[in-house]
């Protein structure tokens, strides 16, 4: 029962961290324009993630394995979004 406070401040806190992609995926799709944005930040972010995945499925923590997944679903759109419109 402890744990659950702490959990919900987790997948806040992952929340709020994933839902800062969403204004730069926006401005993406809208203008067309991303040569600002290099390959390699949002690749070395997915390979963080990834790994913060990994572990959040192996310690089973919700609050990683959510906010990682869709942090990396956001970088690699992002990658998709520059190579598409490049």
């Amino acid at each position: 029962m402890a744990n659950i406070p702490l959990e919900i401040f987790g997948l806040i806190a992952g929340a709020v961290t994933s839902l800062g992609f969403i204004p730069q995926l926006i401005k993406g799709y809208r203008t067309k324009k991303l040569e600002d944005i290099s390959y390699l930040m949002p690749i070395v972010l997915a390979i963080g993630m990834t790994l913060w995945l990994i572990y959040g499925v192996f310690q089973i923590a919700w609050a990683i394995i959510i906010a990682n997944s869709f942090g990396i679903f956001c970088c690699l759109t992002l990658v998709g979004m520059k190579k598409k419109y490049s």
